[in-house]
């Protein structure tokens, strides 16, 4: 099958079977036997249409008059992909576009359905003035131009600001570009960004972390030698300062509560030079063999994992460990940009049900801190409620506990009047994240 042809097949699992984009995609794709440029130009159909999303059915809604649930699903996903080739890829003619997609809609359904997607795009050609973007910024406009759902629109304005939710949604439409996270076990950085050079990426280091690398291009990962080595990790920025807050040291007994895939937890075992003991917990028995799967390949093996409900850990292990690291169940709202679905699979309800769980786990957790131990809570969202909230609910019911300055432990300098950190995705560059540091005083 031809690229688009696969894209397609991607796009259908998605929106009938439910599939994450990035899991299907990376399935595809391993079956196939495709050039760098079609295994590129797979990925950007099949992301740039999903994170598209409702905009691309606005567009369609303009050159239809049935409802689209009346319309066969692999046409509506076929229509799909055309519309988001012909307005949002300026390299891909239009004609190209339109004529491919009838030929898909001859693949995969009938000679009718072709004549169908064939007069819906030719009048989409011809009239680009019908599905011309709002340009207001109330929270509608910005919803159809900026491609996020509406009352994802609304809460980010009603937090931050029209201007601020108008940047944030601009920012996640941006390309998340490769993090590896060198694996100073076995490697410094200087030598890692050497290696990378060789085996075909284009690299600089990152600025807010010692062991970062960002690659602007590469090859397929399976395809990068130094990772496949076990010389580095895939690990955004934001993600690597949890580390750093936690401050870990060799001989540390250490709990990682939410620990899959194992990212944070091994670069944990690396900040102890690979002495002491790491449990790593997990609710799924599948993700616990992703951390044995990084922590072999990366030569680390003070790593235990164990299948683990976070709530519970308190009770398993009271005032035994040295530190202990949260890094909680949440919207993930701070890294929208990476995972192109996960705009349209939140929900507003998701909001309310986290915080009470987050809290939950963290006064498990801080069971079982040592006195004079320390207990890092960590998300990868940008929500107060989920954050700053969280945290100030925990210390005003927990005296015996102490919040501590993350910025002393930071690799980069960061100015904030707050002694916890949020790093803002429009405003850092980065991932959104949220780190806390917690001391037990007794």
């Amino acid at each position: 099958m031809n690229a688009r042809a696969i894209a397609l097949n991607i796009l259908n699992e998605i929106y009938q079977e439910k599939a994450y984009a990035n899991i299907s995609l990376s399935r595809h794709l391993s079956k196939c036997s495709l050039s760098d440029q079609d295994r590129r130009f797979v990925t950007e159909l099949v992301y740039g249409t999903v994170k598209a999303g409702d905009t691309l059915l606005w567009i369609l809604k303009k050159f239809v008059s049935r409802p689209l649930g009346k319309i066969e699903p692999v046409i509506v996903n076929i229509l799909r992909l055309g519309i988001y080739q012909i307005v949002f890829m300026d390299r891909i003619p239009a004609s190209a576009a339109c004529n491919e997609a009838v030929n898909l809609a001859k693949q995969f359904s009938n000679p009718g359905s072709a004549k169908f997607v064939n007069g819906v795009l030719r009048n989409l050609i011809r009239q680009p003035e019908k599905y011309a973007m709002p340009t207001g910024n109330k929270a509608s406009e910005i919803s159809v131009r900026e491609q996020h759902p509406l009352w994802l629109v609304k809460k980010f304005i009603h937090t931050f600001g029209s201007e601020a939710a108008l940047a944030l949604c601009r920012f996640n439409n941006t390309n998340a570009p490769l993090v590896l996270r060198t694996n100073t076990l076995k490697i410094s950085r200087s030598e890692l960004m050497n290696e990378l050079a060789k085996s075909g990426c284009e690299v600089s280091p990152s600025a807010l972390t010692p062991e970062g690398i960002i690659c602007q291009s590469h090859p397929a990962l399976n395809k990068l030698l130094p990772l496949q080595n076990g010389l580095a990790q895939v690990q955004d920025e934001s993600s690597m300062l949890v580390a750093h807050v936690l401050d870990p040291q060799p001989n540390e007994f250490i709990i990682d509560t939410c620990s899959a895939p194992g990212g944070k937890t091994t670069h944990i075992a690396a900040l102890m030079q690979n002495k002491g003991t790491i449990i790593a917990g997990d609710i799924y028995e599948h993700k616990l063999k992703l951390i044995k799967e990084n922590a072999e390949r990366l030569g680390i093996d003070i790593i235990k994992t164990q299948l683990l409900d976070a709530r519970k850990v308190g009770g398993l292990y009271t005032l035994k460990a040295d530190r202990v690291l949260v890094d909680a169940p949440c919207s993930g709202l701070g890294v929208l940009r990476r995972k192109p679905d996960s705009r349209w699979n939140k929900t507003e309800e998701l909001l309310g049900e986290l915080p009470p769980l987050q809290l939950e786990i963290l006064h498990s957790a801080a069971r079982a801190v040592k006195t004079g131990g320390v207990l890092v809570y960590s998300t990868c969202t940008i929500m107060p409620e989920e954050n700053q909230q969280v945290i100030e609910a925990f210390l005003a019911a927990r005296p015996d506990f102490m919040l501590d300055d993350v910025h002393k432990y930071l690799p980069f300098k960061h100015k904030s009047k707050t002694k916890t950190l949020q790093l803002m995705p429009h405003i850092d560059h980065t991932d959104g994240f949220f780190i806390a540091r917690l001391i037990r005083k007794f």
